[in-house]
């Protein structure tokens, strides 16, 4: 029998008691009081309540070895990424793959492949096919219902994805941004329960009024933590923490949901609280096999040195150490096969030329660490009779080209990028996955897509002769390859952007919600240019 000593900590009774922790079998057997105990606290392990692991570049049985030393101990995930690019077969090689470490996943059925008809995908998940994913015990909930006006409208195929969610009694996930009044309480009265999308307190504020869960989210773009925040002290019950996005220089960095914790912690928040948003919440909405330092539970918690420094000393789960003072202790899994769809065929410069027409430019305007995008007008910057990059201006080229089938590439113009020379291009490319590159001319833009083209998939980063390659054989989103290389990769590629001129926290990580279509304002599919507001293509000249 294993037997821990230290200040246990019981979320539902809200108490720190100095006990010792007996496992047995994988299970928690006791939890027995006594006098002297270690100088250490143990607590339930923490649960990310939302995550697309396909963002962290990593496979998941490489993610969890990331992951378990911060003192993760599951994860509920959207394979929403993969199935874009290789459907089915791509949710199957996930929790095929996810299988192979102790870290806990816990996978949806993906609710929008594609996100929407204005875009192109490499695979189509219809209703019969996510009936047929809820029905399976591996699939815990249904995905973020990103079709929103599918839901307020009543679209006959959203109605069949959110009867089969309810018929298999499992949980709908939303997504839901600037959503409010009427639509709003459609949307919730269908049956959607959680939102991670929440810009702002009043919005969040809404969504709980009508039951809804609030995911404060910390990714590696999108960053609410500081704004929703003060939800935690007003509605406990209903908040959870998760990180959506988390590209793998980050994780090894800054952490995982213990960074949350422990900003958390340092701001003044009740301690009962916090841990409630990273275990109890999301434990029982999901009703997650994860085990919450109770007796009878599966042993899956953590040791930490302090309250206030918050080193996690030793991740258990299931009974098992996993992780020991920030070092993974289960071995590395090396998967004998890929998966992947790419048929794109490689660009020439003549391709990405756009005629001067009279009128106003429409430029997608970012901001850094948000996902939502502006609309502005200005005067196309022309050359020889063509409208190109503005590099004085900060308004550059931006292309979306279809990696699926042969077609056309879309060609948008984009603000606040910040690169003034070179390109920068990517097969991550929320949600439908196709090659997306920006540049300061169109000779750098074809040479960065050419050259994923080339690779099948990856994250580039050029500027003349000088490259920088991260490859993605794994459905052109993820690397086969260790953690700890997956990060160095990118960090070069990261800093070269930023080298290029980008002011921006995370370059790619902006650059890869440019397509996504369901977060207005105004993005670019590789159909065209597209109003999120009106949910309608618009015209690149007003």
């Amino acid at each position: 029998m294993l037997k821990i000593s230290g200040y246990v900590i019981d979320v539902f009774k809200r108490t720190l008691e100095k006990g010792i922790v007996c496992v047995e079998g994988g299970k928690i057997v006791n939890i027995l009081p006594a006098q002297e105990v270690e100088m250490q606290f143990i607590m339930p392990g923490f649960v990310d309540a939302h995550i697309h692991i396909e963002s962290s570049m990593m496979l998941p049985s490489e993610f969890a070895r990331y992951s378990v030393p911060h003192g993760t101990v599951a994860c509920v995930c959207d394979p929403h990424e993969i199935a874009n690019v290789c459907g089915m077969a791509g949710v199957d090689y996930m929790i095929d793959n996810a299988n192979q470490s102790p870290l806990k996943f816990y996978f949806g059925a993906p609710s929008c492949v594609p996100a929407t008809d204005f875009e192109t995908s490499g695979a189509v998940l219809n209703e019969k096919d996510v009936t047929k994913l809820l029905e399976r015990d591996e699939i815990h909930f249904l995905s973020e219902m990103m079709n929103f006006p599918g839901v307020i409208y009543g679209d006959e195929v959203v109605n069949q994805k959110l009867n089969a969610a309810k018929s298999a009694n499992k949980p709908i996930d939303g997504h839901a941004p600037m959503l409010s009044g009427a639509d709003l309480e459609k949307y919730a009265q269908a049956g959607i329960s959680t939102d991670h999308e929440c810009m702002t307190l009043d919005e969040a504020e809404a969504k709980i009024a009508l039951q809804m869960n609030v995911l404060i989210r910390e990714g590696s773009a999108a960053k609410n933590f500081d704004t929703l925040m003060p939800l935690l002290d007003q509605h406990p019950e209903r908040i959870m923490f998760c990180s959506d996005d988390k590209h793998p220089d980050d994780l090894l960095k800054n952490g995982h949901i213990d960074a949350l914790v422990r900003r958390a912690l340092a701001n003044g928040y009740d301690l009962f609280d916090v841990l409630r948003a990273c275990s109890l919440n999301p434990v029982a909405h999901y009703k997650l096999d994860v085990g919450l330092l109770q007796i009878g539970d599966s042993a899956d918690f953590i040791v930490v040195d302090s309250l206030r420094d918050l080193r996690v000393m030793a991740t258990y789960i299931n009974g098992e150490k996993v992780a020991e003072n920030g070092d993974v202790i289960f071995p590395r899994f090396e998967p004998k096969e890929l998966i992947n769809q790419f048929s794109a065929e490689k660009l020439n410069v003549d391709q990405l030329k756009v005629p001067f027409q009279e009128g106003k430019l429409k430029v997608i305007e970012v901001e850094d660490g948000q996902l939502t995008t502006k609309c502005v007008l200005t005067d196309p910057f022309v050359m020889d009779g063509n409208v190109v990059s503005d590099i004085d201006n900060d308004i550059l080229k931006l292309v979306v080209y279809n990696r699926y089938q042969p077609s056309k590439p879309a060609i948008g113009f984009i603000k606040n990028i910040g690169i003034t020379h070179g390109a920068l291009a990517s097969t991550v490319a929320h949600d439908s996955h196709n090659i997306v590159a920006v540049g300061t001319s169109d000779e750098e833009i074809v040479s960065a897509i050419n050259h994923i083209i080339n690779c099948q998939g990856g994250i580039f980063a050029c500027d003349g002769e000088r490259m920088e390659l991260l490859s993605l054989p794994v459905a052109g989103l993820m690397s086969e390859g260790l953690g700890s290389e997956i990060a160095h990769q990118y960090e070069v590629i990261d800093a070269m952007a930023k080298e290029l001129g980008s002011q921006l926290k995370a370059p790619f990580m902006t650059l890869a919600f440019m397509s996504l279509l369901v977060i207005p304002e105004l993005k670019l599919s590789d159909k065209g240019l597209f109003d999120g507001l009106k949910f309608e293509f618009v015209p690149l000249i007003a």
